[in-house]
């Protein structure tokens, strides 16, 4: 089992036993466990396996959760949680989520009219079998459909770069608020999470209701959740939630602070705060001793009121930010600009919408020094995938175009070769070897074993003409898992091979994803940022990667593609590229 599937296990544990209203210090133990495991940049198994490693002294982990580890890890399964679901069916919890229908009514559906599915719910309501049965009635039967469409939408998580499309709008509109005197985002849309539940906005107006009364005049506004004093919620789309926030001045930047997140890395803030003698909360930081305030206005104050420099929202999931706080050696950040490179892309050959030289057009536009052409090869059929005849054509091409480029951007010749199903690259070596720059990709054979993807996967990397592993983990958000594939091994390869490992910037996959990159990093091994475009626009979804790098703790100095092209191109051709 990876970390990923052994953190599904205690956070399934934790909302089973929250469901039945059991020890909330167990439920909190067993959440912040599986997140200490989910977050840790190594195989949680070769932990257990290593003699020289205590589980329980891991931070977030103990000794009970060691055990419990340590039977799913040998055994598979834990016995207390399939106990738990035995007690609480999916579906009792998938219904108790709909707004106004508690555990104890759909405990009751399921049980009175064979609910086994929300698609049973619907159906059951719309044949007025619901509003049949003893304390429901018209009423909740009418309440129950209305939050089925709702609890099913709200559920969905939206990519962080839709979440970006929709604060740029309501900014623009809260813009407009002459009331609105300061206000910033905060939330996992801040720290840059790559799906985004809901967003909150923090603000201070001289005049709050003009404020609430400008957020509801919002043109993508469908309803009003609620309306308070401080406080406002909104639903726009679907059922996208929005909530504004409105506080004083002085609380601002302990409120963004707070509001940000995350849960985890809040708490640890309010254990240094207290061990300086210090509170913190919403309102600001106040001495334990008399309650005075001494900091609030701002986040940077808020920080250095407890000893701790401003941390990045990216970096706020109490993972390393605190160790490199006491070290002072919090990383900085790779930004958009840093990037002089892009080095995968497509064109009108297969499956993108330009040319060459539209590309090239559209990159030095970008303010880019080189890119790679990758179009498909001929494995990904639907896409009109290059064979070697095709490819070696392009190349020729690529070869003349250069010329018109010159002194203005370097464009090498690439491809983005599948990895096939039954092992090796699907162009020969032959050709492959003319390339400057050579991606590894799987797109088929996604749901074979762990073993097989795994093995496949390495024999790319220890194929020496192949420089770099695309989207190595194949997920695509919202949509599809990642293959199941042993990323420990994977990066153990890249790095005794000296090969690169690509974070797609594309927002639908974000692939790798955060921790993979912590990993990478700690391990040495060269990350290159790349868009993945399909179109000109395209190659404006670097800002996408970027953030997801800053979330992994990347710095320019982790991502290859910040070199100059010369720099680049030396390491390059140090692994035969």
């Amino acid at each position: 089992m990876d970390n990923a599937a052994v953190a599904a296990v205690f956070e399934e544990l934790a909302e089973l036993l929250e469901f039945r209203g059991e020890n909330p210090f167990r439920i909190r133990a067993y959440q912040n466990g599986a997140r200490a495991i989910r977050d840790l940049d190594e195989p949680i198994a070769n932990l257990a396996k290593d003699p020289s490693q205590d589980l329980s002294k891991l931070s977030g982990i103990g000794k009970t959760i060691a055990e419990k580890i340590q039977v799913l890890l040998d055994t598979g399964s834990l016995p207390q949680l399939e106990e738990l679901r035995e007690a609480v069916p999916e579906i009792v919890i998938q219904m108790s989520r709909i707004p106004g229908l508690g555990a104890k009514k759909a405990s009751k559906l399921r049980e009175d009219l064979q609910i086994e599915s929300l698609d049973d719910l619907a159906a059951a309501c719309r044949e007025g079998r619901v509003a049949g049965l003893k304390g429901f009635g018209k009423k909740t039967e009418a309440s129950i459909l209305d939050g089925l469409a709702i609890a099913k939408a709200a559920s969905e998580r939206i990519y962080w770069s839709k979440a970006d499309e929709l604060t740029r709008e309501i900014t623009k509109h809260m813009q407009t608020c002459d009331a609105i005197e300061q206000m910033e985002w905060a939330g996992s849309y801040r720290r840059g999470r790559d799906t985004v539940g809901d967003l909150d906005l923090l603000a201070v107006a001289s005049d709050r209701e003009a404020a609430m009364d400008h957020l509801a005049a919002f043109p993508g506004l469908v309803s009003i959740i609620g309306r308070g004093d401080t406080k406002m919620s909104i639903r726009v789309g679907k059922a996208f939630q929005v909530d504004m926030r409105l506080v004083e001045a002085s609380e601002f930047g302990a409120a963004l602070q707070y509001f940000t997140g995350s849960q985890a890395h809040n708490i640890h803030v309010r254990r240094l705060a207290k061990e300086h003698g210090y509170k913190i909360n919403e309102y600001g930081v106040f001495r334990l001793d008399d309650e005075t305030r001494v900091a609030g206005a701002s986040e940077e104050e808020a920080y250095q009121s407890i000893g701790l420099p401003w941390i990045a929202p990216e970096l706020r999931e109490d993972r390393h930010e605190f160790q490199w706080a006491a070290e002072d050696a919090l990383p900085s950040l790779i930004e958009t600009d840093d990037v002089l490179g892009d080095l995968h892309m497509h064109t009108s050959a297969t499956d993108g919408q330009n040319t060459i030289a539209e590309m090239a057009d559209a990159a030095i536009e970008r303010g880019l020094k080189y890119i790679a052409i990758t179009d498909h090869s001929k494995r990904v059929s639907m896409a009109g995938g290059l064979d070697s005849e095709r490819l070696l054509k392009q190349w020729e091409i690529i070869d003349e175009v250069r010329k018109e480029y010159e002194g203005r951007l370097v464009i090498l010749k690439g491809i983005e070769c599948d990895i096939l199903e039954s092992g090796g690259m699907d162009l020969p070596d032959e050709v492959l070897e003319q390339g400057d720059w050579i991606l590894g990709s799987v797109h088929y054979g996604q749901k074979q074993p762990r073993d097989q993807i795994t093995d496949r996967i390495l024999g790319a990397i220890e194929n020496p003409h192949v420089d770099c592993i695309a989207h190595p983990t194949g997920r695509i958000l919202n949509r599809r898992e990642a293959y199941d594939v042993d990323m420990d091994a994977v990066m153990q390869a890249a790095k005794e091979n000296g090969k690169f490992l690509e974070l797609n910037a594309n927002p639908a996959r974000l692939d790798l994803n955060d921790v993979h990159l912590a990993a990478a990093k700690k391990r040495g091994i060269p990350i290159v940022i790349n868009t993945d475009a399909h179109v000109t626009d395209g190659l404006w979804v670097m800002r996408y990667g970027i953030r997801q790098a800053r979330r992994g703790g990347l710095t320019a100095a982790d991502v290859a593609n910040t070199l100059p092209y010369e720099t680049f191109a030396k390491r390059l051709a140090a692994i035969g590229g």
